[in-house]
């Protein structure tokens, strides 16, 4: 049944490709131009030094300044105290790659890391910031409240989410430091690897931006005035939906918490670009899925309490 679903949904999205050709490339170029001029210059320098942080023993200096303020903020190990950084700063996938990189090292449990992804990997401040509240809302007011939601909700909901990973233990326990070139002096030949692990991933995420892209390309323009295809739309890939959620809905107190939702959530493309940070690390996609539509719900609920009531 899969694979017929999958095999008919791929028929169709080539025959709409087929007959819309100028959605598909204007989709193509601009999620080409949104990795090439935002997300790559963003990502990429963040990519490399994490993965030369975590080969030349940089994680060890991380856990020793930032591991006891973690530790007692998230019940986190001191080594998971590097996901919490990236994943609130960066935005995504970087919480996603951070926390697998620290379980496929064996830095973390595996369990840890599960718990670190279900409230690590965020949209980062300077996008909330210059993208949603600065070009897209243009509301300067909006800036206090939009960060302290989008900042708060994920930190808050850490609270049950660790319950239910911790078990009844008080935090997750520190394993020993290890490192990829273990014995081995740093030099060129360890920051090559990194590098070409870091394009690879950001590569990856390049493709499914520009696959998602061009997928909301079609539905927009396939949709007409049908309501369910446009609301569909902008939930494929944050930051045109984001966009085509303030064009389509000019009622503030609607499209706001709306907005709020998809940031937290990131949208169907940053589930898939985190499904792929975590190859290798037997962390499952599943239950960070239903945590990110809880954490949608309550940014979205928040959001419209807010613009409603104050």
């Amino acid at each position: 049944m899969k694979r017929i679903i999958s095999g008919i949904s791929a028929v169709l999205i080539f025959i709409a490709m087929l007959f819309f050709p100028k959605a598909v490339f204007t989709g193509a170029a601009d999620g080409l131009l949104l990795w090439f001029q935002v997300v790559f210059p963003t990502l990429f320098p963040f990519m490399l030094i994490s993965g030369v942080m975590l080969a030349g023993g940089g994680l060890s200096l991380i856990s020793h300044i930032f591991g006891r303020l973690s530790t007692r903020l998230f019940a986190t190990s001191s080594s998971g105290a590097f996901a919490v950084i990236a994943g609130f700063l960066c935005g995504y996938p970087m919480g996603a790659k951070i926390s697998a990189d620290l379980v496929r090292t064996g830095n973390i449990t595996r369990e840890e890391g599960c718990y670190l992804l279900s409230f690590c990997n965020n949209t980062s401040p300077v996008f909330i910031m210059n993208f949603i509240v600065w070009k897209t809302l243009g509301k300067e007011e909006l800036m206090t409240p939009t960060l302290t939601i989008l900042m708060s909700v994920p930190v808050i909901l850490s609270i049950p989410f660790r319950k239910f990973y911790l078990k009844g233990k008080k935090r997750f326990p520190d394993v020993k430091m290890k490192s990829s070139v273990a014995g081995k002096g740093f030099d060129m030949s360890v920051f090559d690897s990194c590098m070409m692990e870091s394009f690879e991933s950001i590569v990856k995420v390049g493709g499914y931006i520009i696959i998602f892209s061009i997928l909301t390309a079609l539905l927009t323009e396939i949709s007409g005035n049908n309501f369910i295809i446009l609301a569909i739309a902008p939930f494929l890939e944050m930051t045109n939906g984001i966009v085509l959620l303030n064009s389509f809905i000019p009622d503030l107190s609607v499209s706001y918490p709306l907005i709020l939702g998809l940031a937290s959530f990131g949208g169907l493309c940053a589930a898939a670009q985190t499904e792929c940070m975590l190859g290798g690390s037997y962390i499952p996609i599943c239950p960070y899925l239903m945590q990110k539509l809880a954490a949608a719900m309550a940014a979205s609920l928040i959001g419209m309490l807010y613009i409603r009531l104050l």
